[in-house]
């Protein structure tokens, strides 16, 4: 599943590769309610104090007259793919999954794996979810959307009722609160808490605050709504695979030396030809050609190199880059530099201005 760790983010333990299916051998798997986790972080979890969690509840919207319409079964298949997309996309983001309620999910961030952007990162999977939902929806030919409900505070964590891992759950205002939103959330709409809408107001500015009278709540409750128009949410802090900004054009800049390259155009002729064959590859000699002896080589060379450069600089500045998103630019970046390198100890070696 993309975005799990390869490692138990509470011992360590490998959760992937060849000591992983080792490991799994002797029972220490991944945890099913946390990939993140192993199967033995029962041992590890926080027990017998209130701990800050985030909460989210996600519930399916309609489901009554979806079963009265489809029936049963085929509303089973429904809820359970369903269910299997929310726990998918919450966990990729480091949430726990603590129960299923009918149609309904309950997930808490921070605990056992601590992350201190827990609120940003639930309001991020949440945002993952609808838009995962609105593909299933378009799938299956049928409207479906979810409401779901976010509250960040402190809980009181540990097994309730058995000291089995499988009854590990929370209790406090945050779960009741996150509940209760979730039941004011409109289909297709996020409600979130004060506390959690603090967290994330950079990047979902002009929502506006609804003062929500909350059933168990004596006081009105402020809350805002994060509806389907709200921006896009980054990818929160240590994520491996969530989206950020693309990096400048760094096949530009390959193409840019390539072509300037005009020196390493025969080289590399007997290589394309095979792969695109012999009139694409005649073109590409002849424009090379032309600009090898054209005045517009030298500054496409140099841009290409500033670009590569600048592509090199913003990978080491910017870790949102996913790890395969990441060798791919240096790659190219470096292959660029190597190329206009190359042209220039070409140009030289035999004797040319290359200004």
């Amino acid at each position: 599943m993309a975005g799990l760790t390869r490692h138990c983010q509470v011992c360590g333990v490998p959760l992937a590769g060849l000591a992983g299916r080792l490991l799994a051998w002797t029972g220490v798997r991944r945890s099913s309610r946390n990939p993140n986790c192993c199967t033995q972080c029962n041992t590890h979890i926080e027990e017998g104090g209130l701990v800050e969690i985030t909460v989210v509840f996600a519930d399916l919207s309609s489901f009554t007259a979806m079963t009265q319409e489809l029936g049963a079964a085929p509303t089973y298949e429904i809820v359970d793919g369903f269910l299997r997309l929310a726990s998918g996309v919450l966990t990729k983001h480091g949430a726990f999954i603590d129960k299923y309620i009918g149609d309904a999910v309950m997930a808490f961030f921070n605990v056992p794996v601590k992350r201190a952007d827990h609120a940003a990162a639930a309001v991020a999977a949440a945002f993952e979810l609808q838009r995962g939902l609105s593909d299933y929806a378009a799938k299956l030919g049928l409207p479906l959307r979810a409401s779901i409900g976010i509250s960040t505070g402190f809980a009181r964590v540990g097994r309730l009722g058995s000291d089995d891992i499988k009854d590990y759950t929370a209790i406090g205002d945050a779960v009741n609160l996150a509940a209760r939103l979730q039941s004011q959330a409109r289909a297709g709409e996020i409600v979130v808490s004060s506390a959690v809408y603090e967290k994330v107001a950079a990047q979902y500015p002009g929502a506006a605050p609804e003062t929500l009278a909350v059933k168990g709540f004596r006081e009105p409750v402020a809350a805002y709504r994060l509806g389907a128009r709200a921006s896009a949410s980054p990818a929160p802090a240590g994520e491996s695979t969530p989206p950020s900004p693309r990096s400048p054009a760094s096949w530009t800049a390959l193409l840019l030396a390539v072509l300037g390259a005009g020196c390493l155009s025969s080289g590399l002729a007997g290589v394309l030809g095979l792969v695109f064959g012999v009139a694409p590859v005649a073109s590409f000699l002849a424009l090379t050609e032309r600009l090898d002896h054209s005045p517009a080589r030298v500054p496409m060379l140099l841009v290409a190199a500033a670009l590569a450069a600048a592509n090199l600089v913003l990978l080491k500045r910017d870790p949102r880059h996913g790890g395969r998103a990441r060798r791919w630019i240096a790659l190219s970046a470096l292959a660029t530099l190597a190329l206009v390198a190359v042209e220039i100890a070409m140009h030289w070696r035999n004797d040319r201005v290359f200004w």
